[in-house]
């Protein structure tokens, strides 16, 4: 039997998955690692951490297999920033996750300096600390020495795919793909390059970013002390792009909305690069043998993140299951409404000053009312995106949906009911990874073309709109009102 072995590296944990060619799961591991919080608002990883997790993941699922996989594909939560010195591999701090927001001062500074448009036309994306560019300064500014390595070209730059592709390799390769560069601010995403006016505007060496391959290519084989085994890396994508690829949108107007800590929903533009008019982020969906293909993506910071906090914060859910089954005891959310702004605001607002918030609370509300609005908010936030899809000439007929909160019935229902169109979950839910497997079977020649591959793609279950259009409108108003009370400033945020 042909497998293919992806290495997810998300937010919270790290995952190896062997898949066969159908994208049948034959083997799988999953460690979580450390959230670490210094200050409200920062979020930061031991890269170390979630080198040593992913290795764990790697060795069990080999051993479970018996036998040796034809490639691995590799995908990797974005913007995240980890910077190593070149000589030992050790990471020269903590790595600032995307959630952080701690440079949001840094970019209002670069906006009324005039900055944003030249960086909006270059990128696709909008000046905010979501992405790696501010990051990657404030470590060299804040970091003792740092600084004067990296203008040496002592210190390497990676997101997370670099990371674990640099210990990998043991060194041996320094590389990422167009996807992941797309999401540092710094690549020139029309012409396929970093740039150097856009390193001077965030002070960044050149020195330090790695090399940029096609999403499908050869990346470098593994090396035999670090994970038992040497196999050829043949696929790398940011985790969206991935699960682009692995909802097999191929087609301009194909939407895919993948739902785990956060939710991101990415519709395919083709070869070409749209300008959004409301706050969509351009990005690379995919590059494969030399050619882009490009994608509107709006980026929600807070999805399955929200039901975390009631589990691991308030402690009013034990899982989310527990969560779905209070959501369903209750007939109406009873007018109570949760914003979940833990990290700032994301499309279409990018509001980094907001903060979460719940209205709507009386002497009746319990842990069901919350576990409710904690799930709703996921629908809300998705019509805010799709209305920005929608308004930038993207008419959306069917949305295909994945990630871990899309096993909830109750919310993928409500997800139907609220954007009035057919919600599809497919068969593999494991979408991110079965991408990360599809683009390296493509590169080590078990797919045809990732058309081929994306015809392996299966509805599991379509869900469809049964709300009254009343009642949808009586919700979506609560929703605005709510939402209107936590932006900092709801008329300059509002999109057009």
């Amino acid at each position: 039997m042909t497998t293919l072995l992806a290495i997810d590296a998300g937010t919270t944990s790290t995952r190896a998955l062997a898949f066969d060619l159908t994208g049948t799961i034959i083997g799988e591991s999953q460690r979580e690692f450390t959230q670490i919080y210094p200050q409200p608002g920062w979020v930061e990883h031991d890269a170390e951490e979630i080198w040593l997790e992913t290795q764990h993941c790697i060795r069990a699922v080999l051993t479970s297999l018996g036998q040796q996989p034809v490639a691995i594909g590799l995908t990797n939560q974005r913007e995240t920033v980890v910077i190593w010195e070149r000589a030992s591999g050790r990471p020269i701090a903590n790595a600032i996750v995307w959630q952080d927001r701690r440079t949001a001062s840094q970019c209002r500074s670069l906006a009324q300096a005039g900055h944003e448009t030249e960086v909006t036309e270059k990128t696709g994306l909008v000046l905010d600390p979501y992405f790696s560019a501010t990051k990657i300064a404030w470590i060299l500014d804040n970091t003792p020495g740092a600084r004067a390595k990296a203008d040496a070209g002592d210190l390497a730059f990676g997101t997370i795919d670099s990371w674990l592709l640099w210990r990998l390799t043991a060194g041996g390769v320094h590389a990422t793909d167009a996807t992941n560069a797309a999401r540092t601010s710094l690549y020139n995403i029309r012409e396929g390059r970093w740039d150097e006016a856009l390193c001077r505007i965030f002070n960044v060496p050149m020195g330090m970013l790695p090399e940029v391959r096609d999403s499908a290519g050869d990346f470098g084989r593994t090396d035999k002390a670090a994970i038992g085994a040497e196999l050829p890396i043949l696929g790398i994508a940011g985790d969206q792009q991935a699960a682009t690829v692995g909802q097999a949108c191929f087609a301009p107007g194909d939407v895919k909305s993948t739902y785990g800590t956060g939710c991101f929903a990415l519709v395919n533009t083709g070869t070409t690069l749209q300008t959004s008019q409301n706050r969509l982020l351009g990005t690379i969906a995919y590059r494969i043998n030399g050619e882009t293909t490009y994608a509107l993506e709006g980026s929600i910071f807070a999805a399955g993140a929200a039901v975390q906090w009631l589990r691991d914060g308030l402690k009013v859910v034990r899982s989310a299951l527990e969560a779905e089954a209070m959501t369903k005891s209750l007939a109406s959310n009873q007018g109570v409404y949760m914003v979940p702004a833990f990290a700032g605001l994301g499309a279409p607002w990018w509001d980094a000053e907001a903060r979460g918030a719940i209205f709507g609370l009386t002497r009746d509300t319990g842990p069901e009312q919350l576990a409710r609005a904690a799930l709703e908010a996921v629908g809300y936030q998705t019509a805010d995106l799709l209305d920005a899809i929608g308004a930038d000439g993207a008419k959306v007929m069917a949305l295909r949906v994945d990630g871990g909160v899309t096993r909830n019935d109750w919310a993928m229902q409500f997800l139907s009911d609220i954007l009035a169109i057919p919600v599809e979950r497919p068969k593999v839910t494991e979408t991110t990874a079965w991408g990360a497997a599809m683009l390296a079977g493509l590169a080590a020649g078990a797919f045809e073309s990732l058309e081929d591959a994306g015809h392996r793609w299966r509805a599991d279950h379509r869900f469809e709109p049964n709300m009254d259009k009343a009642d949808r409108i009586r919700l979506l108003a609560g929703w605005r009102d709510a939402l209107e009370r936590t932006l900092t400033d709801a008329a300059a945020r509002r999109p057009n």
